[in-house]
């Protein structure tokens, strides 16, 4: 017996099985590959909080370190010891840091007001200094932007940042990623003349366009991106001031 082609149920019967054959093989795909995507997640994680140390590409600092040394790197400058959580003003050492993702934790403040946000902390040694990497996560012009900032031992100046983005608009907001931007970060401090903290400021017309001073605590903004920098500025501002009341305990 011959399928009539031309009837409405039949249309309707082969786009539910095309729907139920495409969704099976993509949930498969999905599973399959799954270990391989946490394995590059992983990796990439590594490669930024190695180069906001500045352990970059031994041929091109503005580059990550390869892909197969991350691994050794990271255990190398941070490893197991180099990993804690933050909570308000306390801190527990423990490799769990590493899985902390920013975005769930603000996402669980936003759902529960009382919630106690924990903030991984990184704390890596190089060539005998301490460097203190906090991730960052906020909000450009279009969607997300990220990144990571180390500090001094003292906590008051920046030693190394990487920021990324989603979605900013190409040779605009998408030049947070940038060596002439992000490089304008190193140095500058994060406290005022008297000692406070007051964060860093992506800044249009702030008179100091090649940086030279790195206690105004501001960098100079980029042409056409108000809001992306507004975003950073933001970022940086808030992501530092939460690992405030733990940095203070240190300083006694």
């Amino acid at each position: 017996m011959a399928i009539n082609t031309d009837k409405n149920s039949y249309t309707i019967l082969f786009a539910v099985a095309m729907v139920v054959v495409v969704g099976s093989l993509l949930a498969f795909t999905a599973s399959s590959l799954k270990g391989r995507i946490d394995a590059n997640k992983r990796t990439e994680k590594q490669q930024n909080i190695l180069f906001a140390m500045g352990i970059a590409d031994s041929e091109d600092p503005n580059e990550f370190v390869a892909p197969e040394q991350a691994e050794d790197l990271f255990n190398q400058y941070v490893g197991d010891k180099g990993q804690f959580i933050i909570v308000g003003s306390k801190a527990e050492q423990t490799t769990d840091a590493f899985d902390i993702e920013v975005k769930k934790e603000n996402d669980k403040v936003k759902q529960d007001a009382n919630y106690e946000r924990k903030m991984p902390l990184f704390i890596g040694k190089k060539d005998g200094e301490e460097f203190y990497i906090v991730p960052l996560r906020g909000n450009g012009l279009w969607d997300a932007i990220w990144g990571y900032v180390s500090l001094d031992k003292e906590f008051k100046t920046v030693k190394g940042a990487f920021f990324d983005h989603k979605g900013e608009t190409p040779g605009l907001g998408a030049n947070i990623k940038e060596a002439y931007f992000r490089d304008d970060f190193i140095g500058e401090s994060i406290l005022d003349a008297s000692g406070n903290y007051k964060g860093i400021t992506v800044k249009k017309g702030n008179g100091d366009p090649k940086n030279q001073d790195k206690k105004d605590n501001e960098v100079d903004a980029l042409a056409g991106a108000t809001i992306t920098g507004d975003g950073v500025t933001a970022m940086v501002k808030k992501g530092i001031k939460m690992y405030q009341p733990y940095f203070e305990t240190l300083k006694k």
